[in-house]
């Protein structure tokens, strides 16, 4: 829950100003939750200090007009020991409530700031789930010391095999070698190969990176790699309708994976309008995967899914992809061109993945 919204949820809580059916479901959050019942207990003790705060100040008004009028009626003077001292035992006592309230206040503004800002990035962090594979070294090292053993009792020698501690998912946005995937998925990457389908295997580099959108482009450096033609979705800059069934490619295992769902909603996590929330069986592997509609039409990419829940993940709008081509040909003198002609409209889903299968790659770097 947004810390705002937590506070203000909090306050009209405290305040009466919930219906029973708000009321019911605050309470069963805090009943379930620690972290928020912990925040709303400590926001209400500050709240009710700030009220006794308030009491005291104006207690201590009203007393400090008592004694002027006592004073401006005649009634005792300055120099009277007896009612001055009086005022000054009361204020005194006061004072010292009111110092130690504001001490307290000030001491649970921060526990409470930085509880709920310690709240915000763990249930981020445990609730979204990036679709990257980090697991690859546990298996992939004894395949390649396998491999290893095997060429050296040979005498013909052997390219060394890439050995990467991640995969992940991207597919063709141009075919001179432009592969969209996520962000995340490289941004500590320093060496990347893409793979097709046949296990070909080619060099690449990020040309541009936004962890904001979660966005990243690769260009195929590797000499091997021929030019592609004849990309067969395209990318709509307009936003899918809701229940619209979907599909998507991707490499959860080493061979590719298909999976199929429907778009659930129109915004992603917490509301992001910048995603889609999907319905769909995704695993660790498929971050940088298409979505694509049953026309053929590629609206979003695979980028994360929620933890706590099946089947909720969320993908990121294709129309952010035309901002990303917009960025990089300001910044560099790259020109990528998104292919115009759909020929999967009108074909069963069988003849679309088989259209579709050598365009998207297995990411893999270290």
């Amino acid at each position: 829950m947004d810390e705002n919204l937590l506070l203000d949820a909090i306050e009209r809580y405290r305040n009466g100003q919930m219906d029973d059916a708000e009321k019911l479901f605050f309470e069963e959050l805090r009943k379930n939750n620690a972290d928020i019942e912990q925040v709303a207990s400590e926001h209400s003790f500050f709240l009710d200090e700030l009220e006794n705060l308030s009491e005291q100040k104006s207690f201590r008004q009203n007393l400090k007009g008592v004694q002027n009028k006592l004073k401006s009626e005649g009634i005792f003077s300055q120099d009277d020991a007896q009612p001055k001292s009086k005022v000054v035992y009361l204020w005194n006592r006061y004072r010292r409530t009111i110092a130690v309230a504001a001490a307290i206040a000030g001491l649970i503004s921060f526990s409470t700031a930085t509880l709920i800002s310690k709240y915000s990035e763990n249930k981020k962090a445990a609730v979204i789930t990036p679709l990257v594979d980090n697991k690859l070294n546990q298996f992939e090292h004894k395949l390649n010391q396998i491999e290893h053993k095997l060429n050296d009792a040979t005498a013909i020698p052997a390219k060394p095999k890439f050995e990467a501690n991640f995969r992940a998912t991207g597919f063709l946005v141009d075919g001179n070698g432009y592969i969209i995937t996520n962000a995340h998925v490289v941004q500590n990457a320093k060496n990347i190969i893409v793979e097709n389908k046949k296990g070909d295997q080619f060099a690449a580099q990020p040309i541009y990176s936004n962890t904001v959108t979660d966005l990243a482009i690769l260009k195929i450096t590797d000499t091997a790699f021929k030019k592609v033609s004849g990309l067969p979705y395209t990318f709509p800059k307009t936003t899918a309708e809701l229940a619209e069934p979907i599909f998507t490619l991707g490499y959860p295992r080493e061979e590719v994976v298909y999976g199929e769902g429907y778009l659930s909603a129109k915004s992603g996590y917490y509301g992001d309008t910048a995603s889609y929330q999907i319905s769909i069986s995704v695993n660790p592997g498929n971050s940088g995967g298409p979505v694509i509609d049953k026309d053929g039409e590629v609206i979003g990419i695979i980028s994360s899914k929620e933890t706590n829940a099946d089947g909720v993940v969320f993908a990121i709008k294709s129309k952010n992809i035309y901002s990303a081509l917009k960025e990089i040909k300001k910044d560099k003198d790259i020109s990528i061109k998104l292919p115009t002609v759909n020929s999967l409209k009108d074909l069963d889903r069988v003849k679309q993945i088989k259209k579709l299968e050598d365009f998207v790659f297995k990411v893999k770097g270290n």
